[in-house]
């Protein structure tokens, strides 16, 4: 009687056990196989409700990074890492890279090991020649969103957001952003509204003799613009993207340029510092000559690099710094 109760309870306790496990399998396997049609650069793509292994490159790095994605492997993202938080540089130096700096150095052996089951592929649109997509697609669904005019970095972190599902992490994010932006514009409203401002970039081309002149809706100019900044002018001839808001002009050039600005606002490196292209511009005795430079009114901001909500915040902070002097004037 023993042995027959101990076999009927060894036999209902393995039906419990393999019920149980039938039913978490089918639960898990239901949701990975829930799907949507996603909007990419690359098409209407069907992807993952609720992605689990995340291979995410370029500027898709830091926004997902940020959102909390279920990432998997990334690309190297090196201009990001001073404004990366130390929670998100330790995921960062965590996850496995799967590619370089550049969309050519991409590697694909190491995204097959990672078992994605979403690829989001972060680089502007004339770079995705660089890549493989059919040889991603192989391994995964791939959605490609890539940047524009440099203040769409806005949207572009919505959409990888959006498509690694996260968008309440997001949402969270630019709440944050929007707060702190509004009481700055609040702030310095009574002093940033008259003034017309110029901005000098990064990136000028030293070898060449060039400074780099940015307007509206560039980077070093657009998170500036939350707070209340006007940049006037605008490039004499758009040629796609950043080239759109920021062109190179000649160093002889600066006054022309740069005459009619009431205050400047030029780019720091992430740490302080002053990078060689505004250095050239420092230096020349023709920057000494604008009338913005003879009244003071120049101000130096950091992290014009931001590409997310999150580092934007310490380009807000940069800014709230550079210009409080103003409210002693």
């Amino acid at each position: 009687m023993s042995l027959r109760l101990s076999g009927a309870l060894a036999t209902l306790l393995a039906v419990t056990l393999g019920l149980t496990a039938c039913g978490s399998s089918d639960d898990t396997g239901a949701a990975a196989a829930e799907t949507r049609v996603f909007a990419a650069d690359n098409g209407d793509i069907t992807i993952p409700k609720d992605p689990q292994r995340v291979v995410a490159t370029g500027y898709a790095v830091p926004a997902l990074i940020e959102a909390d994605a279920k990432l998997v492997g990334i690309s190297s993202w090196q201009r990001g890492i001073p404004m990366m938080s130390a929670e998100d540089k330790a995921k960062y130096d965590a996850l496995d890279k799967i590619a370089g700096e550049t969309a050519d150095e991409t590697d694909y052996e190491k995204i097959a090991l990672a078992e994605p089951d979403l690829i989001v592929i972060g680089v502007p649109a004339p770079v995705l020649g660089d890549i493989d997509l059919e040889r991603l697609e192989g391994v995964a669904p791939v959605v490609a969103i890539g940047p524009t005019v440099p203040d769409a970095w806005r949207e572009l972190s919505r959409r990888q957001s959006d498509a690694a599902g996260r968008t309440a992490t997001f949402d969270r994010a630019k709440a944050a952003y929007d707060e702190k932006a509004a009481a700055l514009k609040t702030k310095y409203a009574g002093v940033l509204g008259s003034l017309k401002f110029g901005h000098v970039g990064g990136y000028g081309q030293v070898a060449k003799g060039n400074f780099m002149r940015e307007y509206a809706r560039s980077w070093g100019t657009n998170i500036a613009q939350d707070v209340g900044v006007t940049y006037y002018g605008e490039v004499k001839k758009k040629g796609g993207g950043s080239l759109d808001v920021s062109e190179q002009e000649s160093i002889e050039l600066l006054p022309e340029s740069l005459r009619d600005a009431d205050a400047i606002t030029y780019t720091l490196e992430p740490d302080g510092t002053v990078g060689p292209a505004i250095k050239f511009v420092l230096d020349s005795p023709l920057w000494k000559s604008l009338p913005a430079v003879k009244a003071g009114r120049v101000y130096p901001i950091r992290y014009t690099q931001a590409a997310t909500y999150e580092s934007a915040r310490l380009t807000l902070d940069s800014l709230d710094q550079a210009f409080a002097p103003l409210l002693n004037r």
